[in-house]
């Protein structure tokens, strides 16, 4: 019988997790202190506030890599830590604005937000083409983008109203849903359209917040995402349910 030939390992690593996760906290820190540095002069608690809320996403960074530790980190999920990255930054100012330092709609803040959105482009690629993609590496992605969508759901909350909150919460919702609805905890097949809505979540939020748009349309951008979200989280919630009941039988 002809010997197997070795799987190739994947290209592309580089440190270690517990190093790439002392570099995202110290990178968050940084970012955090800059925007407090533009709210100047901020209080006290709130520049407190800004820096807790910028070093929040590592929490989520750190429980998704831990699988790996302590072994390497690749180029493609480096690059999903630097939506992290971002989103700490995103985070401290929320907290500025909501305190009344910091303005919610402003074209530096758009900027931060369109690059933030546009690592979420590259990072997939980058894993198919060193070969790294995986569970751990597709799970990263996906909580670096729920937790940037939580974010600017705030954000656009000071500009919409508070029921923008519902985009950024829906998805842990059906987390929480899943703990006592067993069906829910099973894998979904692969759909356009959830892809299709779920990228259109940040693009919807990001709009809201150009300064040059008016609040009436911002709303009405974010209604119709929202609105494609529930639609969207129906349809997984029904098929789940009906391949369960499906299986009983």
């Amino acid at each position: 019988m002809a010997a197997t030939p070795p799987v190739p390992a994947p290209s592309g690593r580089l440190r270690r997790v517990g190093v790439v996760l002392a570099m995202l906290a110290a990178g968050q820190l940084l970012a955090g202190a800059l925007v407090v540095l533009l709210a100047e002069p901020a209080s006290t608690f709130l520049a407190l506030g800004a820096l807790l809320a910028a070093i929040a996403p590592w929490v989520v960074a750190a429980a998704t890599l831990r699988p790996r530790a302590p072994g390497p980190v690749t180029a493609a999920d480096a690059l999903t830590l630097l939506r992290h990255l971002g989103t700490g930054a995103l985070a401290a100012a929320t907290v500025l604005t909501l305190g009344g330092e910091l303005a919610a709609r402003s074209w530096p803040l758009v900027v931060l937000i369109g690059a933030t959105l546009a690592s979420d482009a590259v990072d997939g690629p980058v894993a198919r083409r060193t070969g790294s993609a995986g569970p751990i590496g597709a799970r990263l992605d996906m909580e670096a983008d729920a937790a940037l969508v939580t974010v600017l759901s705030v954000l656009a909350a000071t500009v919409v109203g508070p029921w923008a909150l519902a985009i950024g919460l829906m998805r842990y919702a059906f987390v929480a849903a899943s703990r006592v609805r067993p069906a829910l905890r099973e894998p979904l097949d692969f759909s356009q359209f959830r892809r299709f809505v779920g990228g259109g979540q940040g693009v919807a939020l990001l709009i809201a917040l150009v300064p040059i748009v008016p609040a009436p349309a911002a709303a009405a951008v974010v209604a119709l995402a929202l609105a494609l979200l529930v639609v969207s989280f129906g349809r997984d919630v029904v098929r789940l349910e009906r391949a369960q009941r499906a299986a009983v039988r």
